[in-house]
């Protein structure tokens, strides 16, 4: 009798006489027969009821037809935005954002003599009754010099004191801003934010704590006053702090003497000693320093002899004096109960007027 595992026909020919070699691939006659062939008709061939070569896309829910290719782009896109965020929020060096609209308020006190105003005594020493500790022009501003604060080095510190230093001359000092009109040297100063606020000032002055030009510039009626003297007086200081990590501040408290006569009058004519108090708020970013440009965020001014019924938001209004002495009429009462007059509209007395 045969082995039971050899196929009935014998062992085939030309093979290798192993007998296992190919026990495991080669099928009997009768596995053969047995096994069910399914032809798939000509309809089924056309309606692709047969699988397809082609490799399954992803599923992802609602992005489930949505190519490799594509979901790859936009997963880049999603951390690139990320990234841009994330960086944009917390880089100390980020630009920040610009501040726009009517950043400046104005308080503007007019202060009355108490007696008849009267020239000086000497035209051509017009302030030598001035107390010691004036300086003339620039020197009497007292610019300290710049030490770095917690968030801004030494360097950025002096470039704020130097350009609130230049501001104040060509605002405070410079006869063509004091009694000839000019603006232009001024408001090259003036961040892009404020510059609109400037301009309305400028060409529409009114005492409403924002649109006042005499908070930006202290300035004279060319038609009415002139200049009997080219030196100013100066006294005061200036201050650095910062009004958060990214804002460097500078306030300056300052008062200036301008030596007065009346436009067209001749040398010699009487003179007027009018007394400006400035205490100015600056602001900076790094955008600021790095264009030598400020943000003047708030600016008292008191002015004297001045009237108190005259407007000094587009000049101040001096009250020149004549040989027999100039008389204003005196502030009246203020009624805190009269809301028709604005609160921060108030007159006071100049001491030693």
């Amino acid at each position: 009798m045969g082995d039971p595992r050899e196929p009935p026909e014998g062992t085939p020919e030309g093979g290798s006489g192993n007998e296992d070699e190919f026990r495991s691939v080669v099928f009997d006659e009768s596995f053969v027969r047995a096994a069910r062939i399914q032809e798939l008709s000509a309809r089924e061939r056309l309606a692709g009821s047969f699988g397809k070569a082609t490799r399954a896309r992803v599923r992802l829910g609602p992005l489930g037809t949505v190519p490799r290719q594509a979901l790859a782009l936009l997963l880049l896109i999603l951390l690139a935005f990320g990234a841009a965020v994330y960086f944009g929020v917390n880089s100390p060096k980020g630009l920040p954002i610009r501040p726009e609209g009517s950043q400046l308020t104005v308080s503007l006190v007019a202060l009355s003599p108490a007696s008849a105003v009267r020239p000086v005594a000497d035209p051509a020493e017009p302030f030598a009754a001035l107390p010691p500790g004036y300086g003339d022009g620039a020197a009497g501003l007292n610019t300290p010099a710049g030490a770095a604060t917690e968030h801004f080095s030494k360097v950025e510190v002096t470039k704020a004191l130097d350009t609130v230093q230049r501001y104040l001359v060509a605002s405070s000092l410079t006869p063509a801003a004091l009694v000839q009109g000019a603006t232009t040297d001024v408001r090259a100063f003036v961040t892009p934010g404020e510059q609109a606020q400037f301009d309305a000032a400028v060409t529409q002055p009114v005492d409403d704590r924002h649109h006042a030009v005499t908070g930006w510039i202290v300035r004279f009626d060319p038609a009415q006053v002139a200049l009997a003297s080219g030196t100013v007086k100066v006294v005061g200081a200036m201050r650095v702090d910062e009004a958060d990590s990214s804002t460097l501040q500078v306030t300056t408290d300052h008062t200036f003497v301008y030596a007065l006569k009346p436009a067209g009058a001749p040398a010699g004519a009487q003179v007027t000693l009018e007394t400006v108090r400035r205490e100015l708020t600056f602001q900076f970013d790094r955008v600021d320093l790095a264009s030598a440009q400020l943000r003047l965020v708030d600016s008292v001014l008191q002015a004297g002899p001045e009237p108190c019924t005259a407007s000094m938001a587009g000049f101040l209004q001096p009250v020149l004096a004549t040989a027999q002495g100039s008389t204003v009429a005196p502030p009246t009462a203020v009624d805190p109960g009269n809301h028709a007059r604005p609160a921060w509209q108030v007159c006071g007395v100049l001491a030693g007027g």
